[in-house]
């Protein structure tokens, strides 16, 4: 689990007084959104047929509901990053989000690129290749790759990182970097372990608070 929400938000207090120069910190200021109750926590629980990993939801219900951490900060409970808006509800079965309830299907990193055309194509049978493209996409962007999982941080660009709460993977994080064709992989911390919601955060912070005490 993290420290105690005291430590947390006096960290953030701090981090806030001396402008840190933390990337994303223009977005969300060192700010917490306020903490969910129990109940609004296992409503979505129930909703989603799924329990929360420990310490995620012990930040959900002592620290804040999503507000200042790594990148732009941690989403909401069940909203993401939007095209028009900043933070958008996402619901199972809407092309993005995978069904919760489902084992998260990897254990390995994952970046199948095959049927993917080759850029040459283009200017030899245009159609051909906006065909063979839409083909390669509904597979490479299939929310079925992220069955399990549900995105809690937006790195720009559309790279994200997934927090996974089913199957054997879960209370770890999986980075998304399909934008970029690098497919989606194991996220880990410095010391080269694998990252928990908690240890991730509690990484940003400590960084966050070396960059503030050279500030």
């Amino acid at each position: 689990m993290l420290d105690t929400a005291a430590y947390v938000r006096e960290s953030l207090r701090r981090l806030s007084a001396t402008q840190a120069d933390v990337f994303g910190a223009n977005g969300h200021h060192f700010q917490l959104n306020p903490v969910l109750d129990n109940m609004e926590i296992l409503a979505f629980e129930q909703r989603h047929g799924i329990h929360l990993p420990a310490d995620y939801r012990h930040f959900l219900a002592n620290v804040g509901n999503g507000g200042a951490g790594p990148y732009y900060g941690v989403f909401p409970l069940g909203k993401m990053d939007g095209i028009h808006e900043l933070l958008n509800p996402w619901s199972e079965g809407d092309g993005f989000i995978g069904a919760l309830s489902e084992p998260f299907p990897l254990t390995h990193g994952w970046n199948d690129l095959s049927g993917k055309p080759a850029d040459e194509l283009v200017d030899v049978d245009e159609d051909l290749y906006e065909k063979q493209f839409d083909e390669f996409e509904g597979r490479y962007f299939n929310a079925s790759l992220v069955s399990g999982a549900f995105p809690i941080c937006h790195e720009g660009c559309a790279l994200r990182i997934w927090l996974v709460v089913t199957g054997p993977e879960a209370g770890r994080l999986w980075r998304d970097t399909r934008a970029e064709y690098t497919g989606i992989n194991p996220l880990y911390l410095k010391d080269e372990s694998r990252a928990t919601f908690s240890e991730w955060y509690r990484e940003w912070l400590n960084d966050a608070l070396r960059i503030a005490a050279l500030t």
